[in-house]
């Protein structure tokens, strides 16, 4: 059964392009340690809600973009032996690769896939 990884932040819009640049590079080591998809999406209609929000739950700053991102691999247990070997990746250490956002505000998660049309 497909396993996702879900992930929401706020990254400063002054850097989009580096945050491409980050999640492409990204999306390369995460696909050769056995993930199936890398989907990353810039937020455009991200409303403030008065509850909960997209903008609320990662302390979105004025200046900042809603992004929202998430990983297929083809099981729970491949992610979980792949995303070893992904933090051990020298092309995602923070002195190659460093983070254009606060990776303190990044919400993220593993997810069963239970739903699929």
């Amino acid at each position: 059964m497909l396993y996702i990884d879900g992930f929401v932040c706020a990254v400063p819009t002054a850097n989009k392009e580096k945050y491409i640049a980050h999640a492409k590079l990204g999306a390369v080591v995460f696909k050769d340690h056995g993930a199936l998809q890398v989907v990353e999406c810039w937020g455009s209609d991200v409303p403030e809600g008065k509850v909960t929000s997209f903008p609320m739950a990662v302390q979105r700053k004025d200046d900042e973009t809603v992004v929202f991102s998430w990983i297929t691999w083809p099981s729970k247990a491949v992610r979980d032996l792949a995303w070893e070997k992904v933090m051990q990746d020298p092309r995602l250490s923070p002195e190659t690769n460093p983070m254009p956002f606060d990776g303190k505000r990044l919400i993220y998660g593993g997810f069963d896939m239970i739903v699929e049309a």
